[in-house]
């Protein structure tokens, strides 16, 4: 017999907890609480569930579910290290001289000077704390305090479209940054209160060399045409190569990190995430999509509702008369220790946009729980502290999002946007796509039906009537804002095209037509059009003459598209191409100066106001905005 398998196990507990995580979205979705972390009920749910469900069941039913949740929280690290962008990062090093202008605009220094002053604040406010109540390890307890989440931050930023501002791009380095030193101190600290200074310090050590190796030998063979052939080809049904491939690199990390010690596990995984990072676009990959899946899906639910079952409010009798004044207090220090630094944006963004900055990256969640629940195994934290932390956990996630908002609300009506005018399929596609490149778009339908279906997909759309003048009077429209017309109908699209020129003088209209004898009369009002037949004639001529091109700029739209780059910085005007340090993934295609077009070369000087055609990832994008603007 090859197998054997055995059918004694009790999977009730199981049937509880994926019960839980499937209930937990839909009533959330049913009662209009979208705004809620999903894992803040979760949690609940599952303490609610460990005393009236599970109360009763003995130790062996819950050893699968300790499996379960284990796997869940290194598939969350995981998932947190694949969430920063490592080309970002090292994008950020400064390249020139640093001045205080340049250091300002520089995201990655901003983003350790503010660590910096976080830690020593902590520092400070786990001393204060330590007056009021026993906290047996000063500087674990500080370590906690300075954990962020980027998992809480990057939605909130793309659901109001600022992951591509120079603001947003601020936010997550900084997050991004306090998340890698913060694990990186986490590790080396407990590993030390645990073991001591012992020689197997030095392995950790060797996870960081091989996490080079891993990007080294990534950034070398991920372009190979065999291999991108043999993973094109596997990827899909039963084969699903890449995912297999990510779980593999996934567990070399963790069980090498098994072997130096248990404390260094949590390193282990959320390396192997940051190594995959380097290989995908994480706004755009199927892959990511997929990991998501598996992650949030099944496991990562079964780590924080098994975090709520084993969550102990008696713990909290330890504090006495002292439980409340030490919970606000530390709810205070948890902020304080975020927005204080967070000044250093004010000189580029104000006062009232920087501590909105500091108010969102004082959101935590996972990383604080798992540091707390270390913490407590290790016996630097009491029981107390440990729900107290959760306890917080749960406050800032909730409320960090809810203040950024409030102190800087969200106008998706106003600034650079894209007005979309009719709900069609074609349109949410649209919306969509530019989502993906961080651009704002709002849809026009008028059909109170689709309006409904297309906000219910989590896309800004606006009931209203495109041939009405005061609809684009409520939507601020500025000539900067693209109008897309997408009624399908032509004569419906040409009405409004001639309202908008009539009366707001608008120019940047592109209108779809379904038939070449209605063009003329667009044409004569300076609009563009998009003829579909032609459209769809030329595509099918690209698939026959030129179908390896083709496929290569359609299918690679989830690691490379091609963008415009206006230079307005004046210190680039007269710099020839081979003197600007163009990102490693950017090709400069083409450069439009005034009304014509010319292929650059390394003698080519380029003026302000040039627009520059760059073909590249979205990370090769924002590196060479960065110099040009």
């Amino acid at each position: 017999m090859l197998l054997n398998i055995s059918f004694h196990y009790d999977f009730y507990p199981l049937l509880v907890v994926a019960a839980i995580a499937w209930v937990t979205p839909i009533t959330l979705s049913l009662l209009r609480l979208k705004k809620v972390p999903i894992v803040i009920v979760e949690i609940m749910l599952g303490y609610l569930a460990g005393k009236f469900l599970l109360n009763d069941l003995s130790t062996e039913s819950f050893y699968i579910l300790d499996f379960f949740a284990l796997t869940g929280f290194l598939f969350l690290m995981f998932l947190s290290g694949l969430e920063i962008d490592v080309d970002q990062i090292i994008a950020s090093f400064p390249r020139r001289r640093l001045t205080y202008a340049r250091f300002l605009k520089n995201p990655l220094m901003v983003g350790l000077t503010q660590f910096i002053l976080a830690i020593s604040l902590s520092l400070l406010a786990a001393f204060s704390l330590s007056h009021i109540i026993d906290i047996p390890n000063i500087w674990y307890f500080s370590l906690i305090m300075i954990t962020t989440s980027v998992a809480i931050v990057l939605p909130v930023l793309k659901t109001r479209g600022e992951t591509g501002s120079r603001f947003g791009q601020m936010i997550i380095i900084a997050a991004a940054v306090a998340d890698i030193i913060s694990i990186i101190l986490f590790t080396f600290t407990a590993f030390i209160i645990k073991n001591g200074f012992h020689i197997k310090l030095l392995y950790i050590l060797a996870l960081f060399t091989l996490f080079y190796l891993f990007y080294k030998i990534i950034e070398r063979y991920k372009d190979v045409p065999q291999l991108k052939k043999i993973s094109y080809q596997l990827s899909q049904a039963a084969s699903q190569i890449r995912i297999r491939g990510t779980i593999l690199i996934m567990m070399i990390f963790v069980v090498l990190s098994q072997y130096i010690g248990e404390e260094v596990v949590l390193l282990g995984a959320f390396l192997s995430g940051l190594v995959l990072s380097s290989m995908m676009h994480r706004q755009r990959s199927i892959l990511l999509i997929k990991l998501d899946g598996m992650g949030f899906g099944f496991f990562i639910p079964f780590f924080f509702i098994m975090v709520g079952m084993e969550f102990d409010p008696t713990a909290l009798t330890e504090f006495d008369s002292s439980l409340v004044i030490f919970l606000v207090l530390l709810l205070i220090s948890l902020y304080m220790v975020k927005v204080i630094p967070s000044i250093l944006w004010r000189r580029l963004f104000g006062t009232r946009k920087a501590l909105s900055g500091g108010f969102l990256i004082s959101s935590r969640l996972s990383l604080i729980i798992a540091a707390s629940a270390i913490g407590l195994e290790l016996g630097v934290i009491t029981p107390g502290i440990n729900s107290s932390v959760i306890i917080m956990a749960v406050i800032t996630c909730f409320v960090s999002p809810v203040l950024f908002n409030w102190i800087t609300p969200s106008r998706i009506t106003e600034g650079n946007k894209t007005i979309i005018i009719g709900g069609s399929s074609t349109a949410v596609l649209l919306a969509r796509r530019l989502n993906l490149h961080g651009r704002k778009s709002v849809i026009i339908e008028e059909d109170k039906l689709r309006f409904d279906e297309i906000n219910g997909k989590g896309i800004f759309a606006i009931h209203a009537d495109g041939l009405d003048p005061k609809t684009f009077e409520r939507l601020h429209i500025t000539p900067d804002n693209y109008v897309i017309m997408e009624m399908g109908d032509d004569e419906l699209n040409l009405k409004i095209s001639q309202m908008l020129k009539n009366e707001f003088q608008h120019e940047k209209i592109i209108s779809k037509i379904s038939r070449f004898s209605i063009e003329y009369k667009f044409k004569q009002l300076g609009i563009e059009t998009i003829d579909v037949v032609q459209i769809l004639a030329t595509t099918i001529e690209n698939l026959i003459t030129r179908p390896t091109t083709y496929h290569a700029l359609v299918e690679s739209f989830e690691n490379f598209s091609v963008d415009e780059i206006t230079v307005t910085n004046n210190h680039m005007d007269g710099h020839q191409i081979r003197q600007i340090p163009f990102h490693k993934d950017a090709i400069l295609m083409m450069v439009k100066r005034g009304s014509s077009f010319f292929i650059p070369h390394g003698e080519t000087h380029i003026r302000t106001a040039d627009i520059l055609l760059v073909f590249g990832t979205q990370t090769a994008f924002d590196d060479t905005r960065r110099i040009m603007e």
